[in-house]
């Protein structure tokens, strides 16, 4: 089902950054790469005022223009608690670390934070940072709807665990290959979360990532479950 008639808004930024705009208008920007971001196109690295953003880890091509972005749109923070800890001692002070299983309110949006198998490490002057444990995101928006927004993962059975607890209508999910589920195994996420929709996200953007909308639709075939897909900048 396309977002609009779920009550929200969507604009992928290109690569895994995801802007989200809920029915009573607040912004939500997952993964703040755009400066930076070789797939964002240029009139979109002009953010909207931002009421939100989540981190879902500190590898460059998620995390790379955080503090940039941060300091421009001085908006809530929401990420790990160690990467919490790396942006209190940048001088932000807008900060909700929270772990796995924890939830916060803001805006009238509740972000649950949730598994996802990947690594985490933030770069500064040739220094490798440990940031916490990657993680994903349960998003429900003011009407009700949740949306499932996995960051980098590989496909685990804990999937069908937020399907059951949290039923998102629609979920984000990674599909490149190499760093993070293909089509294959991001197909088999859906079936798990039980979701209608699919927004696929992390691919395209360097030629290594091989993994496609239409693929992860041929996956698909005998479901009812549609992909939502998007070309850097668009919206649904």
């Amino acid at each position: 089902m396309n977002p609009k008639k779920l009550g929200f808004g969507v604009t992928w930024l290109g690569h895994a950054t995801v802007l989200y705009r809920t029915e009573g208008g607040k912004t939500i920007l997952v993964d703040p790469w755009v400066d930076h971001n070789p797939a964002c196109p240029e009139p979109m690295k002009k953010l909207p005022p931002l009421d939100l953003v989540l981190v879902t880890h500190g590898h460059g091509d998620h995390f790379q223009d955080c503090i940039d972005v941060l300091r421009r749109a001085n908006p809530d923070v929401v990420c790990i608690y160690e990467i919490s800890l790396y942006l209190g001692s940048k001088g932000f002070t807008k900060l909700h670390g929270i772990n796995k299983g924890g939830s916060v309110t803001l805006h009238g949006v509740r972000v649950t934070m949730v598994q996802a198998v990947h690594s985490s490490s933030i770069v500064e002057d040739d220094r490798l940072i440990p940031a916490g444990e990657p993680c994903g995101y349960v998003i429900e928006f003011e009407n009700g709807v949740r949306l499932y927004h996995a960051g980098d993962t590989a496909v685990f059975g804990d999937m069908k665990l937020i399907g059951e607890l949290y039923r998102p209508s629609i979920a984000a999910l990674p599909i490149g290959d190499l760093f993070t589920m293909s089509p294959l195994e991001a197909a088999a996420a859906a079936k798990l979360l039980g979701v209608g929709s699919v927004i696929p996200i992390h691919h395209s953007t360097f030629p290594a990532l091989t993994g496609t909308p239409q693929s992860l639709r041929d996956h698909l075939k005998g479901t009812s479950i549609e992909v939502v897909e998007l070309k850097p900048g668009e919206s649904a």
